[in-house]
This record gives structure tokens, C-alpha cells and sequence, in this order.
């Protein structure tokens, strides 16, 4: 039987390229909002001979995130892998320019959506199944506070759930990525120099590397 991969956050950057990596060994269930970064996500896994399931929705929209998991359960049961990779990344700003839009959408997409769907794919995993949470260590960097925080809280979740689930399983992985020429990363450091950074296919490959799969 064809694994299952459930990656959130799947349409671009390292989301995309755990995808496209995964492609010849398991079904892809991709998410994000854009359709059409998920339909050429989709072409690059056919080319390499892969399926995927687009599922363009809103990860902050928990009746959505519900309908998703249904539809898991109802077609394959159970689920081998989910990869987190969603995030809003505010822009950078001094501590005392917070700006309440800013922080209520990274608190919705960064946390609150990682609250709901924890306990929402939990009941899709097996003891033998993983999840992955991608760390980002800026909280307490200046200019990075919304980011920061939000990003902080996600992983500590990751952290609880990881300790509560050593000897029950599923397997959780908290892993960190190397500096990548992501969207997320240019928001961040617009006039780096880009080629210095690592492929993202080239880091998907290893933190891949770093599970059983």
C-alpha cells in the first residue's frame, strides 16, 4: 500500500520541495491557499511519477481543517506522515510598532491553527506514524517579536506533544532548516545575497534524512 504524506503549508518553498522529494514513495496530501502554486506543485509530481491531493483551504478555518481530516480518514484511514510547513511571517517591526492585524494573523496561522489541528490529525496517526514541526529560533531577536513569539509558541506545542508521546507514539520531529531562498526568508532579508543560501531540494533531501521513513 501507497504511504500517505500530509503536508500543510505545501504550495511553495520547503513545503514544495518536501513534496516533490517524498513524491516517489508516498501520496501526497498537499494544503495552501493558493490553487494554482498547488497545481504546479501537482505537474511536478506527476513528472516524477508521483500522485498528490490538492486540498486548497485555509488552515485557520477549523471547519475546513475538519471536512480534510474526514476525508482522510474516509479514503486512507490512517496517515504515515504529516509535515508542517504553513506560516505567516510578519513583517519585522520594533516591539512597540506591533501592529494588531499582524499580530492576530500570525497568533492564527503560527499558533492557534497548530492548536486545532494537532487533536483535529492525531486520531489519522498510527504509533509508527510522524509528524514534523520545522523550527525558526527568533524569539527575542530584535524586530522579530510577532514572528518570533508566534513561531515560539507553535514549536512549544510541537515540544508537549513530543514529550507526551515518547513511549505511546505517533513520532514527533522538531527539526531546524538551513537559511533557504524562501518568500518567508526574502520578507525577512530582502537584499541578501540569495546564492548563498541552501537548496531548498537539497535541504528537504536531508531533513528527510533525518527521519525513518
Amino acid at each position: 500500500m501507497t504511504k500517505t504524506a500530509l503536508i500543510t503549508g505545501a504550495s511553495r518553498g520547503l513545503g514544495a520541495a518536501l513534496a516533490e522529494a517524498l513524491a516517489p514513495t508516498h501520496h501526497i496530501i498537499a494544503v495552501a491557499r493558493t490553487t494554482g502554486a498547488l497545481e504546479e506543485l501537482d505537474d511536478r509530481i506527476k513528472a516524477k511519477g508521483g500522485s498528490a491531493t490538492l486540498a486548497p483551504m485555509d488552515i485557520t478555518v477549523p471547519d475546513a481543517m475538519a471536512t480534510l481530516c474526514r476525508g482522510i480518514h474516509d479514503r486512507w484511514g490512517t496517515l504515515d506522515l504529516w509535515l508542517h510547513t504553513a506560516i505567516h511571517a510578519a513583517p519585522l517591526s520594533p516591539a512597540h510598532f506591533t501592529d494588531t492585524r499582524d499580530w492576530e494573523k500570525s497568533i492564527a496561522v503560527n499558533a492557534t491553527a497548530t492548536s486545532v489541528l494537532i487533536p483535529y490529525i492525531t486520531p489519522l496517526l498510527s504509533p509508527e506514524s510522524q509528524a514534523v514541526f520545522f523550527d525558526d529560533p527568533r524569539a527575542g531577536e530584535k524586530f522579530f517579536a510577532t514572528y518570533g513569539a508566534t513561531k515560539a509558541a507553535q514549536i512549544a506545542m510541537a515540544k508537549s506533544w513530543q514529550a507526551e508521546t515518547v513511549k505511546t507514539g505517533p513520532r514527533i520531529h522538531i527539526l531546524t532548516p538551513a537559511p533557504m531562498p524562501t518568500a518567508t526568508r526574502a520578507r525577512f532579508f530582502p537584499g541578501e545575497d540569495r546564492d548563498a543560501l541552501a537548496n531548498p531540494a537539497d535541504e528537504a533531501a536531508r531533513l528527510l534524512g533525518e527521519l525513518s521513513l
